[in-house]
């Protein structure tokens, strides 16, 4: 029988402790990520540019994902405003009122007016700037993502092969990952010097000493060396590449050393080959991993700007180059102080959020357990079917 003092420790509780530990995690995620968040949907619906539009609600939504015309019902109920313009009366006259005080008569007349005005601050352009930066976002991720895969899984096999006695292997290994710990500005500023067009651009060196260019200085000293639509492409997805191959790498390797070594051993006496052991037993077996890398490289692929926004902008953006992060500061930042566009910003994130869960979901749903799925029905059938049974007696339920 339990003493006293037994059942006085064995009441108290030490889980007050465990919440008190984690307590600072959850506080900085609510004031710097769940907060933020929240506000970002509340600006998703703020209007743009209080002077000659007024847009709220859905409508950001609308313009940034469809070419939305300015019909008589947008015209006469969202863009009211005081803004002093000049139609014509039917005598011919030009008068001066505010946009919203235009005699009904020439409603025509104040369509066309707002059509201007949209189009002179930036609306018409806002659908085709976010398609663009979306489609830029996606050729820049599965372009780095591709061959960084390849890559890092060819590596991670070939490191962690038993037989293979390479000299050097953790040396290789530190400085194929050394590039992950280097911020993506440095390296960014790193490759535009290189690319410059100027006398002092290496690529442009090399190149006239092969003898590819005959004058080696220029008189656009800001410009990129590289340019049009395709090649910054290619660089961005090279830098990509090598700055995540080796983090990849490492994922991958540890992957490969946690499946159980009597797999490789029984495969290697049954005389299986190189190839057959890595399509049946470490490719199947790396598919939790892989998702991983997979889900952590959408994410962060999806969300790539420094490295684009340090090519794009300067005195020759590059408009192939601009993602949806980019496409999101240029709006919400880089504008003057009169002309913010938070709505469209906020908008575009919140776009952005759902695309990236979507891809994300479907990324989880595809790469599903089918053994422990089939599992799961066949013993909930067995359960269902005991359970019929039980209330069965001699035909009668009771």
């Amino acid at each position: 029988m339990a003493s006293a003092a037994q059942r006085r420790i064995k009441s108290i509780s030490y889980a007050k402790y465990g919440y008190m530990f984690i307590l600072p995690f959850f506080l900085v995620y609510f004031f710097f990520q769940l907060w933020p968040l929240i506000n970002t949907f509340k600006l998703s619906f703020y209007g743009n540019d209080a002077e000659t539009s007024k847009y709220v609600g859905l409508d950001n939504y609308k313009i940034i994902l469809q070419n939305t015309d300015y019909d008589e019902d947008i015209a006469t109920n969202k863009k009211k405003s005081a803004t002093v313009v000049t139609y014509t009366d039917s005598d011919g006259n030009k008068v001066e009122c505010p946009l919203k005080d235009i005699p009904a008569e020439y409603k025509d007349q104040q369509i066309e007016i707002i059509k201007q005005n949209s189009k002179n601050i930036g609306f018409d352009e806002q659908h085709e700037t976010f398609i663009q930066s979306l489609k830029n976002t996606l050729i820049l991720w599965i372009g780095n993502f591709i061959p960084q895969i390849l890559l890092s899984l060819s590596l991670a096999v070939w490191f962690t092969d038993a037989k293979l006695k390479i000299p050097g292997k953790g040396f290789f290994k530190v400085v194929m990952y050394m590039p992950n710990i280097i911020t993506a500005a440095s390296v960014a500023v790193l490759f535009m010097s290189l690319c410059q067009e100027n006398e002092f651009g290496a690529l442009r060196q090399i190149m006239h000493g092969l003898g590819v260019i005959d004058d080696v200085k220029t008189e656009k000293a800001s410009a990129m060396y590289i340019t049009g639509t395709w090649p910054p492409r290619f660089v961005v997805m090279f830098i990509q590449t090598w700055l995540w191959f080796g983090n990849t790498m490492i994922m991958l390797m540890s992957g490969i050393m946690g499946i159980n070594p009597s797999l490789f051993e029984a495969a290697s006496i049954d005389g299986a080959s190189s190839g057959q052991v890595f399509r049946k037993i470490t490719l199947p077996l790396l598919s939790p991993i892989m998702v991983y890398t997979l889900v952590t490289s959408m994410i962060g692929g999806l969300q790539m700007f420094d490295i684009p926004f340090m090519f794009h902008t300067g005195q020759y953006p590059n408009k192939h180059l601009r993602t949806v992060a980019v496409y999101i500061y240029e709006n919400f930042k880089n504008r003057p102080s009169e002309d913010y566009m938070y709505g469209y910003s906020g908008a575009a994130s919140v776009i952005l959020f759902f695309i990236t869960a979507s891809l994300g979901c479907i990324t989880f749903y595809l790469n599903r357990d089918q053994d422990a799925i089939a599992k799961k029905k066949q013993r909930k059938k067995l359960q269902k079917q005991a359970k019929m049974q039980s209330k069965q007696f001699g035909g009668l339920s009771i």
